[in-house]
């Protein structure tokens, strides 16, 4: 799959990290993708980013679309002509515009679920939820802070950016094959979010992870983006 390079802004991107069992992980990862472990372990998550004025570049920004998004994602490695390559494995993807489920997996990686969001940002306030067309629903409250969370597998905001900066590849199941998607942001700069209430119903699914094995670690901010999407060469292509 071969999009041309597209450009927009991200408006918000909230990156909600969870730690993982390795095991558990790797039972669901197809090949030839396995877990980047961290100290241990496994990480996961949710991305929740809303795009603003996404066109092909080169087009003015009044002809872009704007929309709600949220991916699951999990970190992942992988051999590729003898060298081990990094980014992030995208199972499932949920969008507020119906647009971007007919594209999906067609013209843009990865099959997109219609969701139903609702948003209130306010004063560093963030509270996003939403219900997609299979019944997964994602929540989370939270506000903006300084101080990012002492808990956490990385220590510190420093390592966590590092982290998920590296995770800039993306790729997503299409039938037999796996599109790939880059995020080549213009400039990369996160800052914490202090979590009060986060659920997502494909990680507490307790068919898929036993309970307990994932857990909440860390939640980073970014806000208003310049951003172009990439397309990488389809793993699995012959």
């Amino acid at each position: 799959m071969k999009i041309p390079v597209i450009h927009g802004y991200i408006e918000r991107r909230i990156l909600i990290n969870f730690t993982a069992d390795p095991v558990d992980i790797e039972k669901i990862l197809p090949y030839p993708f396995r877990p980047k472990i961290f100290k241990n372990k496994a990480i996961v998550g949710i991305c929740l980013i809303r795009l603003k004025d996404i066109k092909p570049k080169g087009l003015p920004d009044f002809l872009g679309i704007n929309s709600e998004n949220g991916a699951h994602r999990i970190a992942v490695e992988w051999d590729e002509n003898g060298k081990i390559k990094s980014g992030v494995y995208i199972p499932r993807r949920d969008t507020s515009l119906p647009l971007n489920t007919w594209v999906g997996g067609r013209i843009f990686p990865g099959k997109h679920y219609l969701a139903k969001f609702n948003i209130n940002e306010q004063e560093g306030n963030y509270h996003i939820d939403f219900k997609s067309s299979d019944d997964t629903e994602i929540s989370i409250d939270a506000y903006e802070t300084d101080i990012f969370n002492n808990n956490s597998i990385f220590e510190t905001i420093e390592n966590a950016s590092c982290f998920f900066e590296k995770g800039d590849l993306g790729y997503s199941p299409n039938k037999d094959k796996f599109d790939g998607l880059r995020l080549n942001a213009y400039q990369w700069k996160v800052k914490p979010l202090n979590v009060l209430d986060v659920k997502s119903s494909f990680f507490e699914d307790e068919k898929i992870f036993p309970k307990g094995s994932v857990q909440f670690d860390n939640a980073l901010l970014m806000t208003n983006i310049e951003h172009e999407w990439l397309s990488e060469p389809t793993i699995g292509d012959n």
